[in-house]
Protein backbone atom coordinates (compact mmCIF):
# COMPACT_ATOMS: atom_id res chain seq x y z
CA UNK A 1 0.00 0.00 0.00
CA UNK A 2 2.60 2.25 1.15
CA UNK A 3 4.67 1.47 -2.57
CA UNK A 4 1.19 2.58 -4.21
CA UNK A 5 0.86 6.04 -2.53
CA UNK A 6 4.32 6.88 -3.00
CA UNK A 7 4.08 6.22 -6.38
CA UNK A 8 0.50 8.18 -6.39
CA UNK A 9 2.30 11.19 -4.83
CA UNK A 10 4.89 10.98 -7.12
CA UNK A 11 3.53 10.96 -10.07
CA UNK A 12 1.15 13.84 -8.71
CA UNK A 13 4.66 15.46 -7.95
CA UNK A 14 5.85 15.10 -11.44
CA UNK A 15 2.72 16.69 -13.08
CA UNK A 16 3.02 19.69 -10.72
CA UNK A 17 6.65 19.96 -11.92
CA UNK A 18 6.00 20.05 -15.57
CA UNK A 19 2.81 22.31 -15.15
CA UNK A 20 5.35 24.87 -13.31
CA UNK A 21 7.57 24.66 -16.15
CA UNK A 22 5.09 25.24 -19.11
CA UNK A 23 3.83 27.75 -16.90
CA UNK A 24 7.03 29.79 -16.88
CA UNK A 25 7.13 29.86 -20.18
CA UNK A 26 4.10 30.82 -21.26
CA UNK A 27 4.17 33.58 -23.41
CA UNK A 28 7.77 33.03 -24.45
CA UNK A 29 9.02 32.61 -28.13
CA UNK A 30 11.74 31.80 -29.41
CA UNK A 31 13.18 35.07 -30.83
CA UNK A 32 15.14 33.32 -33.62
CA UNK A 33 11.59 31.58 -35.15
CA UNK A 34 11.47 35.58 -36.21
CA UNK A 35 14.37 35.77 -38.05
CA UNK A 36 14.39 35.37 -42.04
CA UNK A 37 17.05 34.67 -44.59
CA UNK A 38 17.85 37.49 -47.81
CA UNK A 39 20.51 36.68 -50.20
CA UNK A 40 22.00 39.47 -52.41
CA UNK A 41 24.79 40.10 -55.12
CA UNK A 42 26.55 43.05 -55.63
CA UNK A 43 29.96 42.48 -57.07
CA UNK A 44 32.59 42.27 -54.32
CA UNK A 45 30.65 40.98 -50.64
CA UNK A 46 33.25 42.95 -49.19
CA UNK A 47 31.41 46.02 -49.76
CA UNK A 48 28.00 44.56 -49.70
CA UNK A 49 28.39 43.89 -45.55
CA UNK A 50 29.07 47.38 -44.26
CA UNK A 51 25.42 48.92 -45.47
CA UNK A 52 23.59 46.03 -43.94
CA UNK A 53 25.59 45.36 -40.81
CA UNK A 54 24.38 49.24 -39.38
CA UNK A 55 20.74 48.30 -40.24
CA UNK A 56 18.10 48.23 -36.82
CA UNK A 57 17.59 43.99 -37.13
CA UNK A 58 19.55 42.95 -39.18
CA UNK A 59 21.30 40.32 -37.23
CA UNK A 60 23.90 39.16 -39.15
CA UNK A 61 25.81 39.47 -42.77
CA UNK A 62 28.03 36.28 -44.23
CA UNK A 63 30.20 36.41 -47.62
CA UNK A 64 29.00 33.90 -49.85
CA UNK A 65 29.33 31.97 -53.16
CA UNK A 66 26.20 31.18 -54.44
CA UNK A 67 24.87 30.46 -57.81
CA UNK A 68 27.26 28.26 -59.50
CA UNK A 69 27.52 24.42 -60.17
CA UNK A 70 30.80 23.55 -58.46
CA UNK A 71 30.77 22.17 -54.71
CA UNK A 72 32.68 23.96 -51.68
CA UNK A 73 34.20 26.34 -54.31
CA UNK A 74 37.46 28.29 -53.23
CA UNK A 75 37.88 32.17 -53.42
CA UNK A 76 41.00 31.23 -55.91
CA UNK A 77 38.62 29.02 -58.01
CA UNK A 78 35.28 31.40 -57.84
CA UNK A 79 37.67 34.56 -58.83
CA UNK A 80 39.01 32.97 -61.61
CA UNK A 81 35.31 32.39 -62.97
CA UNK A 82 35.07 28.55 -63.74
CA UNK A 83 32.23 27.41 -60.84
CA UNK A 84 29.47 29.71 -62.15
CA UNK A 85 29.38 30.85 -58.63
CA UNK A 86 29.01 35.09 -57.74
CA UNK A 87 29.77 36.74 -54.60
CA UNK A 88 26.98 37.26 -52.62
CA UNK A 89 26.26 37.63 -48.95
CA UNK A 90 23.49 36.19 -47.04
CA UNK A 91 21.37 38.25 -44.55
CA UNK A 92 19.83 37.02 -41.37
CA UNK A 93 17.33 40.00 -40.31
CA UNK A 94 14.29 40.17 -38.07
CA UNK A 95 11.13 41.17 -40.00
CA UNK A 96 9.43 42.60 -36.93
CA UNK A 97 12.30 45.24 -36.84
CA UNK A 98 12.83 45.80 -40.86
CA UNK A 99 11.09 44.79 -44.06
CA UNK A 100 12.20 43.08 -47.08
CA UNK A 101 11.26 46.37 -49.25
CA UNK A 102 13.70 47.99 -47.15
CA UNK A 103 16.59 45.53 -47.76
CA UNK A 104 15.96 46.09 -51.30
CA UNK A 105 16.20 49.67 -51.52
CA UNK A 106 19.51 49.03 -49.89
CA UNK A 107 20.28 46.54 -52.29
CA UNK A 108 19.99 48.83 -55.57
CA UNK A 109 21.06 51.94 -53.71
CA UNK A 110 24.66 49.73 -53.30
CA UNK A 111 25.30 48.32 -56.95
CA UNK A 112 25.32 49.25 -60.65
CA UNK A 113 22.76 47.46 -62.37
CA UNK A 114 23.50 48.98 -65.69
CA UNK A 115 26.01 46.52 -66.29
CA UNK A 116 26.46 43.03 -66.96
CA UNK A 117 28.96 40.28 -65.71
CA UNK A 118 30.74 43.08 -63.93
CA UNK A 119 30.62 45.68 -60.85
CA UNK A 120 33.04 48.40 -61.02
CA UNK A 121 36.51 47.64 -61.52
CA UNK A 122 35.53 43.80 -61.08
CA UNK A 123 34.69 42.04 -64.10
CA UNK A 124 33.52 38.44 -64.81
CA UNK A 125 30.37 36.32 -64.17
CA UNK A 126 31.56 36.19 -60.56
CA UNK A 127 30.81 39.54 -59.68
CA UNK A 128 26.71 39.89 -61.63
CA UNK A 129 24.30 41.41 -59.36
CA UNK A 130 21.41 39.22 -58.28
CA UNK A 131 18.34 39.06 -56.05
CA UNK A 132 18.24 35.11 -54.69
CA UNK A 133 15.08 34.59 -53.41
CA UNK A 134 14.19 31.70 -50.32
CA UNK A 135 9.89 32.46 -51.19
CA UNK A 136 7.65 33.41 -53.36
CA UNK A 137 6.74 36.19 -51.38
CA UNK A 138 10.88 37.37 -51.81
CA UNK A 139 10.30 36.75 -55.59
CA UNK A 140 7.17 39.20 -56.08
CA UNK A 141 8.80 42.02 -53.61
CA UNK A 142 12.43 42.18 -55.72
CA UNK A 143 9.99 41.59 -59.26
CA UNK A 144 8.03 44.41 -58.30
CA UNK A 145 11.31 46.61 -56.85
CA UNK A 146 12.84 45.89 -60.12
CA UNK A 147 10.26 46.97 -62.38
CA UNK A 148 9.57 50.06 -60.34
CA UNK A 149 12.93 51.47 -60.88
CA UNK A 150 12.92 50.11 -64.16
CA UNK A 151 9.76 52.33 -64.90
CA UNK A 152 10.99 55.34 -62.65
CA UNK A 153 13.25 57.38 -65.52
CA UNK A 154 16.10 57.06 -63.37
CA UNK A 155 18.22 54.94 -65.75
CA UNK A 156 18.77 55.42 -69.13
CA UNK A 157 19.51 51.42 -69.95
CA UNK A 158 18.26 48.09 -69.07
CA UNK A 159 18.65 46.27 -65.54
CA UNK A 160 20.67 43.82 -65.81
CA UNK A 161 20.17 42.47 -62.03
CA UNK A 162 18.87 39.00 -62.14
CA UNK A 163 16.03 37.65 -59.79
CA UNK A 164 16.58 34.12 -59.44
CA UNK A 165 15.85 30.88 -56.43
CA UNK A 166 18.22 30.80 -53.56
CA UNK A 167 20.40 27.63 -54.07
CA UNK A 168 22.87 26.53 -51.88
CA UNK A 169 25.59 28.45 -50.77
CA UNK A 170 29.22 28.10 -49.69
CA UNK A 171 30.63 30.53 -47.06
CA UNK A 172 33.39 32.29 -47.59
CA UNK A 173 36.61 31.80 -46.55
CA UNK A 174 37.37 33.57 -43.03
CA UNK A 175 39.43 35.75 -43.72
CA UNK A 176 36.94 37.72 -46.08
CA UNK A 177 33.53 37.83 -43.53
CA UNK A 178 33.93 41.45 -42.09
CA UNK A 179 37.00 42.32 -44.34
CA UNK A 180 36.03 46.10 -43.74
CA UNK A 181 36.45 45.74 -39.88
CA UNK A 182 39.24 43.74 -40.24
CA UNK A 183 41.16 45.37 -42.62
CA UNK A 184 39.97 48.99 -42.78
CA UNK A 185 42.79 50.50 -44.70
CA UNK A 186 42.93 47.62 -47.48
CA UNK A 187 39.47 47.93 -47.35
CA UNK A 188 38.99 51.38 -48.35
CA UNK A 189 42.21 51.42 -50.77
CA UNK A 190 40.39 49.02 -52.72
CA UNK A 191 36.31 50.63 -52.69
CA UNK A 192 38.25 54.29 -53.68
CA UNK A 193 40.62 52.70 -56.43
CA UNK A 194 37.81 50.61 -58.19
CA UNK A 195 35.60 53.98 -58.10
CA UNK A 196 32.87 52.21 -56.42
CA UNK A 197 31.46 55.51 -54.29
CA UNK A 198 31.94 57.49 -57.55
CA UNK A 199 30.04 55.58 -59.68
CA UNK A 200 27.26 54.99 -56.56
CA UNK A 201 26.78 58.65 -56.71
CA UNK A 202 26.46 58.91 -60.21
CA UNK A 203 23.60 56.63 -60.32
CA UNK A 204 21.80 57.36 -56.79
CA UNK A 205 23.19 61.02 -56.08
CA UNK A 206 24.58 59.47 -52.33
CA UNK A 207 27.50 56.99 -52.07
CA UNK A 208 25.51 54.29 -49.80
CA UNK A 209 27.98 51.97 -48.51
CA UNK A 210 30.79 53.74 -46.85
Amino acid sequence: MKTQIFSFLATIGISLMILTVMGSNAGHTDDTTRHEKATFAGGCFWCMEPPYDKLDGVISTTSDYTGGHKKNPTYREVSAGVTGHTEAIQIVYDPGKISYDKLLEVFWRNIDPTVRNRQFCDVGTQYRTAIFYHNEIQKERAEKSKKELEESGRLTVPVFTEITPASEFYVAEDYHQDYYRKNPLRYKFYRYNCGRDRRLKELWGTDEGT
